[in-house]
């Protein structure tokens, strides 16, 4: 038997929770922080995972992704999606405004305005006002069947919102990939290697595509619904304008940057002016799509095969244009990725003049084969990045030889550091100046060294001025050469003299994630540290010994010892610790006093972070874990604790407040509630 008051919990963090995702995706204004939100998830996943029969189709937790499908099942669309024709110039819709109006016998139409999303169409079936399926559009009368996909975007309700919803209704809208979305998914595409995706709705129709829809559930897809095929059991709009308020109530998305114009000269009006909106819209338009209002004059009007006579889409100018590559440069960025960027003879694109373009990575150029004299067609990615979408192949000047990659930085000589994989990387961390502001703020980062006050202001000041050209020169600094920089009074640049030789005592787990070391985060680090004991025995394994450390596989190998091996890295390392940076005696898996034990934190601390209760149980042998489990020994909680602690007594586990955790940190024995 499941307890009342579980069930009620459920049902009130469903509705709590399908709230608030309609408020963040939908509207665009939260009500509630983001580690509310995920405290509220968190509960009801774990009350779902302790009672499996309480899960149901539309809980917020089923967005995360079914099993692998092999494939994707057909759907019959219950009416054609059909396309709309194209027009390009105002004579074409002018043609086309005049041909709407001798078929309806008027003087002038009223139109529906709206912006025409670069995405993915796709129909959403609801039933009873639950979400039951969905279809990509196919050929119009037979689609692919993606509900499980379709389900991992935050913006679909996987339940109708309003009080009274229709017994059946089929909603047409489009799946698309907002701009700052696509960037990200590019970035991370450039840093596993990876091609990226030559602009988001090709990123939006290979995500929506996913076999596995767990892929689907990392990209930040959303949706505007913009029409209705199919409704029974409801009562139908008079208008398109009116359709879309329908949509609206039912808490589906629906574009809100749509107008209501008065016939060729409001459409041209509209067009004119989401033509200079454009490049400030958080989404990419190609055109501008106007629909008659009047239902009714839309059913007058009919369709063709295709196509219907009532909508017509107005595309903007391409945004592609033709120019020459003068040359390719390999820039490197803060954190050491060497990007290739073509040189280009200036050219419009768009109205912007474009010179240079992002070729992304070594694998991406080679597969493009750009070179040096080709002719190219750029355009400009999220219409903010220029990039080369083709080689002219046939004007390729004769004799012409691929780009050669370099294996050395182009900035401070370093080798260059490339896996199969994983982006091209200078190993010179330390000493790079491309990177030295990142290299530095990493270094001082709070889960690194841990200097406080030596925020990025301080820092680009610093490296600006040539003060510090490594990590090593911040132990070199005197409070006056701080109080000499900007915003820097006589107590603040005391304050962060005091940081820096705070800092000096640290652990090797924080020194060796501090160094920046690629692949290398606080996990390994601390594997690296638990496994060889000293700083000298890891910078002189070689690859093999490297590989039998927990968490790291060849490409870490290879990363690891390429960045020990590089003269100017060991240079800066010894400085360092002729600087004094020094840490406790030799780490081993087998000397902490919570070696083998699992712990779980919960709540805030008074004296300390959480990172820094967690570095310590971490450097005392334990494995500090986030959610409690059979498997867990303890639970420590401090303030305002969530719900991990009436899980940790459900389970029996043994709970440590504050004073307990001080009492085991000082090796007595602490006080445990298990209840």
């Amino acid at each position: 038997m499941i307890p009342v008051a579980v069930l009620e919990r459920v049902v009130a963090l469903r509705k709590a929770l399908h709230h608030h995702n309609h408020r963040y995706y939908v509207q665009d204004d939260p009500e509630i922080t983001d580690a509310e939100y995920d405290r509220l998830f968190a509960e009801l996943l774990a009350l779902e995972r302790d009672f499996p029969e309480l899960r149901v189709p539309d809980s917020p937790t089923q967005r995360v992704g079914a099993p692998i499908a092999e494939g994707f099942g057909p759907v019959v669309h219950g009416q054609s999606m059909l396309s709309l024709s194209n027009v390009f110039s105002a004579p074409e819709l002018a043609d086309f405004d005049k041909r709407v109006r001798d078929r309806l016998g008027c003087e002038k139409v009223t139109y529906v305005a709206e912006p025409k999303l670069d995405g993915l169409a796709i129909s959403l079936r609801y039933e009873r006002g639950l979400l039951v399926q969905a279809a990509t559009r196919g050929d119009g009368t037979v689609g692919e069947d993606v509900t499980a996909n379709v389900r991992t975007i935050r913006a679909c309700p996987l339940r109708l919102t309003a009080a009274v919803v229709p017994e059946f209704i089929e909603v047409r809208g489009e799946v698309y990939l907002p701009k700052a979305g696509f960037l990200v998914l590019n970035q991370r595409q450039a840093e596993a290697g990876a091609r990226p995706f030559a602009n988001p709705r090709n990123a939006a129709a290979g995500s929506l595509r996913q076999l596995d829809p767990r892929i689907t559930a990392t990209r930040p897809l959303s949706l505007f619904c913009y029409g209705i095929g199919v409704l029974r059991g409801g009562a139908t709009p008079e208008s398109q304008d009116a359709l879309l308020k329908f949509l609206t109530s039912l808490g589906l998305p629906v574009n809100s940057d749509r107008g209501v114009v008065q016939g060729y000269e409001g459409c041209l009006a509209y067009y004119e002016d989401m033509k200079t909106r454009r490049a400030l819209l958080p989404y990419e338009i190609d055109g501008v799509v106007y629909k008659v209002n009047s239902l009714s004059q839309q059913r007058m009007l009919g369709e063709l095969s295709r196509s219907p006579r009532w909508a017509v889409a107005h595309k903007f100018p391409a945004e592609e244009a033709v120019t020459r590559v003068k040359g390719i440069e390999v820039q490197v960025g803060r954190t050491g990725a060497l990007t290739p960027v073509a040189l280009l003879e200036p050219v419009s694109v768009g109205g912007v003049s474009v010179s240079h373009a992002t070729l992304h990575n070594p694998d991406e150029l080679a597969r493009r084969d750009v070179r040096i004299g080709d002719w190219v067609a750029v355009r400009r990615a999220g219409d903010v990045i220029p990039e080369i979408a083709s080689v002219v192949k046939e004007r390729r000047p004769a004799g012409s030889e691929p780009f050669v990659f370099p294996d050395r930085c182009p900035v401070c000589g370093s080798p260059v550091v490339r896996e199969e994989g994983v982006i091209a990387r200078c190993a010179g961390g330390l000493v790079c100046q491309a990177q030295r502001r990142q290299t530095v703020r990493h270094f001082a980062s709070r889960r690194a060294l841990d200097i406080e006050g030596l925020g990025e202001k301080l820092i680009e000041q610093l490296v600006d001025s040539a003060r510090v050209k490594t990590v090593a020169d911040l132990y070199s600094l005197s409070p006056s050469e701080l109080a000499q920089c900007e915003r820097m009074g006589e107590r603040s640049s005391a304050n962060v003299y005091a940081a820096i030789q705070r800092s000096r005592a640290t652990t090797l787990p924080r020194f060796l994630y501090g160094l920046g070391i690629p692949q290398v985060g606080e996990a390994t680090a601390l594997a690296l540290a638990q496994s060889f004991g000293d700083l000298e025995a890891i910078m002189s394994a070689d690859e093999a010994r490297l590989i039998e450390v927990p968490d790291v596989g060849p490409v870490v190998a290879r990363a690891i010892h390429a960045f020990f091996t590089e003269p100017h890295n060991r240079a800066v390392i010894k400085a360092l610790r002729t600087a004094g940076v020094h840490w406790p005696v030799r780490v081993g898996t087998t000397q902490g006093p919570l070696s083998g034990k699992t712990i779980v934190l919960t709540g805030t601390f008074t004296d300390m972070s959480r990172d820094q209760v967690k570095a310590l149980l971490m450097a005392r042998g334990a494995k500090v874990v986030a959610s409690v489990s059979s498997r867990t020994d303890w639970v420590i909680a401090g303030r305002d604790p969530g719900s991990k602690v009436q899980k940790a007594h459900e389970l029996g586990v043994p709970v440590i407040d504050e004073d307990g955790l001080k009492a085991w940190l000082d090796d007595r024995s602490p006080k445990t509630d298990s209840r």
